[in-house]
């Protein structure tokens, strides 16, 4: 059972990395083409650097005061929150089930 709900959270970090794949690459060109000065607070490959992903978790995005922006960035945020704490919870259920017989 213990590896049943590991495996659960596995399952919810993969659909909460596709919502991210999703929602911040539109919110980067969102930044592109409206926000110019903010997006060259990311730098290159904004995508994938973990500057920029700490950028998004400590929404610096509502810098900008634009609804837009936020309705794109937010999603964004919670999908990589949610990401991030589905994977620490399988990998406790994981070693959770090595140490129970």
């Amino acid at each position: 059972m213990i590896l049943f709900l590991a495996l659960t959270f596995v399952g919810i970090a993969i659909s909460a990395l596709c919502a991210f794949a999703i929602f911040w690459p539109l919110a980067l060109v969102h930044l592109r083409d409206r926000h110019p000065a903010l997006r060259g607070e990311l730098g290159e490959a904004a995508f994938v650097t973990p500057a920029a992903w700490n950028w998004l978790l400590r929404r610096r995005y509502r810098a900008a005061g634009d609804r837009n922006l936020d309705g794109l960035a937010t999603p964004a945020r919670v999908s990589l929150l949610i990401t991030f704490a589905a994977l620490a919870c399988a990998g406790l259920l994981w070693l959770l089930s090595l140490l129970v017989p």
